[in-house]
């Protein structure tokens, strides 16, 4: 799909252009002087627990501060999405600019965010995604302290289902089904930390849910029953002799096993959850029909040793997650341009491969890059989440550069 004649031919004088203007200096200005209001509001937009499918409080809270920075249309779509568009001059070129409002902590999790000694702000989710949020409301308030308007329109998001059995559910109806489809021109996500990154190649996964289900019974009277438990090991050690290769990367995991009652106890159910990945659609393909066929054959392997008269186990193989792959091509002008802004504030870019809300987009054709928000983090994905805001304001700075190069500066 072709962008409007707004994108950049030359990114290199494009950044020029745009680092010298006095708008775009003033925002610069901007990101360094209000570094302390940026930590607060990420403490209070992190501090609303947003559970997987449970993300309304903190889209509701985004929708409000939205519309405190000027985008009167800020709503909350029929999936759970935020959306709020910041019109320029024309509808055309439309960019995206996201990040995802989920975690993937469960209700109940505190939030509550806590500085540490070395000023790291501590807190499930934090950095994945607090900071892109944040970075979405920083700048929409630097388009409007600043006097910035754009040629272009910007469309801000903050998308649910990111994370987990989400399956990206949040971006695939803005891009497909939501009154967006169609209308979108670029898509930029800011997903975490950092200011090198730059991913625009999309990690292919699909993901499984395995259940069997068997008769039970007591681990001495009832020996010989088929054991679900016993044949999803079956499966597993299968799945840890597949030989994965590294190039193209290919990986699994067994991410969840449940089941049973009692040390003493034949389940009568089982389940796991399990992640298949590739930078290659085709060894996706093979590792995809290895898992599939493993399942089966442990099965049947459990049930062909049962005792006789006893009932065979059922099987249950159920698609949970199909996150489609692809790229967006290193010479296309949006990654040019990332990859411009990055130099421009003394960094070295590096292209990346993920599975990100950018996964979608690049399977429609659109072009699309996800980019870190500034600053660091580390143990991602645990309670003891944490990001450390130094360097926020050189992710801020890169972020409007690349936006402000897509859609123009009036």
């Amino acid at each position: 799909m072709s962008v409007p004649t707004i994108m950049p031919v030359v990114p290199e004088e494009v950044v020029r252009g745009l680092a010298a203007s006095e708008r775009v200096r003033r925002a610069f200005r901007f990101f360094e002087e209000q570094a302390e209001s940026f930590d607060e509001e990420h403490a209070r937009v992190c501090a609303i627990p947003a559970p997987p499918f449970g993300e309304s409080e903190r889209a509701e809270a985004l929708r409000a501060r939205l519309v405190e920075c000027g985008l009167e249309g800020a709503h909350v779509d029929e999936v759970g999405n935020c959306v709020a568009l910041r019109r320029g001059r024309v509808e055309r070129p439309l960019l995206v600019l996201s990040a995802h409002l989920d975690t993937v902590f469960p209700a109940g999790t505190d939030c509550a965010v806590r500085r540490d000694a070395a000023g790291r702000m501590r807190a499930p989710g934090i950095a994945d995604d607090g900071c892109g949020l944040a970075a979405l409301l920083a700048l929409a308030r630097a388009f409007r302290e600043c006097g910035i308007e754009t040629a272009g329109s910007l469309l801000f998001v903050g998308t649910v289902g990111e994370e987990g059995e989400g399956d990206l559910r949040g971006v695939r109806h803005l891009l497909t089904a939501g009154e967006w489809a169609g209308r979108v021109d670029a898509f930029i996500s800011i997903d975490g930390p950092g200011l090198e990154r730059i991913t625009h190649a999309a990690l292919a996964s699909r993901r499984y849910r395995v259940r069997c289900r068997g008769a039970g019974g007591h681990s001495w009277g009832d020996f010989g029953t088929a054991n679900p438990v016993h044949a999803l090991g079956r499966c597993v050690a299968r799945l840890a002799a597949y030989p994965a290769p590294q190039r193209p990367r290919t990986t699994f995991n067994v991410g969840r096993i449940e089941g049973g009652c009692g040390v003493n106890v034949i389940p009568r159910e089982a389940l796991m959850d399990v992640d298949l990945r590739s930078e290659s659609a085709d060894e996706l393909g093979r590792l995809d029909a290895f898992f599939r066929r493993a399942a089966r054959e442990s099965a049947e392997d459990e049930n062909s040793a049962r005792r006789a008269g006893t009932p065979p186990l059922e099987l249950e193989v159920k698609l949970i997650g199909d996150r489609p792959g692809g790229a967006t091509p290193p010479t296309d002008a949006l990654v040019r341009l990332a990859v411009e802004a990055t130099r421009a504030l003394g960094a070295r870019p590096f292209l990346d491969c993920s599975s990100t809300d950018s996964n979608i987009a690049i399977s429609r054709g659109l072009p699309a890059v996800t980019i870190g928000a500034g600053g660091s983090s580390g143990n991602t994905h645990t309670l003891d989440e944490w990001y450390d805001p130094r360097g926020r304001d050189a992710g801020l700075k890169r972020a409007l550069l690349v936006v402000l190069g897509t859609v123009g500066l009036a």
